[in-house]
């Protein structure tokens, strides 16, 4: 059978034995999405004059004069070119006059760049609005706002606190630790301090079996992300859902809170596969760009093959990873310790006021690779890397699928996820409330 698998901007055509391939595990899209950029900017602006618990946006922003909008960095395919001009249309449809700011939101990420903005946002809205790029490390651009509920200091970007209207805008998928992307998250990690995002992200949360994709109630991590989406006054959010291709399928605007939650439970719907099977062999990927840019991101898609792959087997994951190891600290962890075990045990007594940058991503990768070998099949980054961190290298899935029968033997089965990031397995699902 073959299979087409998100790889980059396109795709990696996998073959894969019949007789061995046990399923392909896909989100169940209830409709399809459509191709015209103009129907999907009318999903958009029907979620815009139909809010779930919030007066219109209009209202919100008449007679203010300053306004911030969070907005994705580059490594979400959030499609501002379609979303951003009606969200900014209807927040001065009764206020012509207001000064909006966009502030990207890169929680740890690098800086955004110039080329990377302009292929988000367009020229138009580039030349027109003015953009801050959030810089975590900034001290002198955060302000603080209290205690999250974990205990941890809560620093804002000033932008988004020296405002009159907070918005964010932002799509809605599986995430594998806080649950769902989206809503609350604009904040934190999007536009927090480096000390906030540290705290939030220590490692008895990461460790906290609700804290798994699919899951929000009980998930100390989204705890402290509503707090801090309260704290900084989030007014009004927008949010979309994608299919496969990155269209716009559906949309919610309203409260923080409640819009978020409807999308969740839209996408939960749709994203749920069945992960009573187990596989020796299980094969996905992080959808392709703009989630596979480097091996830090391609973590995501690497969990939810974690659920249905057997102790001892295979994960194959397809990521391009033109942007090498996606964080130093990261990669120094994972290359410094001398086995996925010798650095779970490392991190698993840390305290949270100690937690290290990239912590809870080489964490969930200890994870992964404590209980199976991960084969990445990339022909864009050099070998060394993923051997370095404890990772297999293939140039092609074929490659890959041979290395992986050296382990399990060339008779075992096979499942595939296409998209790693766009399912919630159930098992795993169940198993985190």
């Amino acid at each position: 059978m073959k299979i087409a698998i998100p790889y980059g901007r396109s795709s990696m055509e996998i073959d894969v034995p019949d007789d061995r391939l046990l399923a392909v595990l896909r989100p169940t899209e209830p409709d399809g999405a459509p191709e015209d950029f103009v129907l999907q900017r009318a999903i958009v602006e029907r979620a815009l004059a139909n809010p779930v618990a919030s007066p219109p946006l209009r209202r919100l922003a008449s007679g203010r004069s300053r306004a911030t909008v969070i907005t994705s960095d580059h490594t979400r395919p959030v499609p501002s070119r379609i979303t951003l001009p009606p969200l900014l249309e209807e927040m001065r449809a009764d206020n012509a006059s207001l000064e909006v700011t966009l502030l990207v939101a890169t929680g740890m990420h690098r800086a955004t760049t110039a080329d990377e903005l302009g292929e988000r946002l367009g020229p138009s809205i580039l030349s027109r609005e003015r953009v801050v790029v959030h810089d975590a490390r900034c001290d002198d651009d955060l302000r603080f706002l209290g205690k999250l509920p974990s205990g941890g200091d809560l620093w804002v970007n000033r932008f988004a606190v020296e405002t009159d209207l907070l918005v964010a805008e932002g799509f809605i998928e599986p995430h594998f630790f806080a649950g769902f992307s989206g809503g609350r998250k604009s904040v934190l990690p999007g536009v927090a301090g480096y000390r906030t995002v540290l705290a939030n992200h220590c490692a008895s949360f990461i460790a906290s079996p609700r804290a798994r994709a699919g899951s929000l109630d009980g998930n100390p991590i989204h705890a402290d992300m509503l707090f801090a989406a309260e704290a900084a006054r989030l007014a009004f959010v927008l949010n979309v859902a994608l299919d496969g291709k990155k269209r716009i399928r559906a949309a919610w605007a309203g409260h923080f809170d409640e819009a978020h939650r409807r999308g969740c439970a839209d996408v939960a719907r749709s994203a749920a596969v069945d992960g009573r099977r187990k596989a020796p062999i299980v094969v996905t990927s992080n959808g392709g760009y703009p989630l596979d840019q480097n091996v830090y991101q391609a973590v995501k898609g690497m969990t939810a093959a974690e659920a249905l792959c057997s102790d001892g087997g295979v994960i194959i994951t397809v990521a391009a990873c033109e942007d090498g190891h996606g964080g130093q600290a990261f990669f120094d962890a994972l290359a410094g310790a001398a086995s996925p075990r010798e650095l779970l045990d490392r991190i698993g007594g840390r305290p949270m006021e100690e937690t290290e940058p990239d912590q809870w991503e080489y964490q969930i990768l200890a994870r992964v690779l404590n209980r199976v070998e991960v084969i990445v099949v990339s022909d864009r980054c050099p070998p060394e890397l993923f051997e370095a961190i404890h990772l297999r290298w293939a140039p092609t899935f074929e490659r890959a699928l041979a290395m992986a029968e050296e382990r399990t033997g060339p008779d075992a089965d096979i499942l595939v996820v296409p998209d790693g990031v766009a399912v919630v397995v159930e098992t795993a699902r169940e198993a985190s409330r």
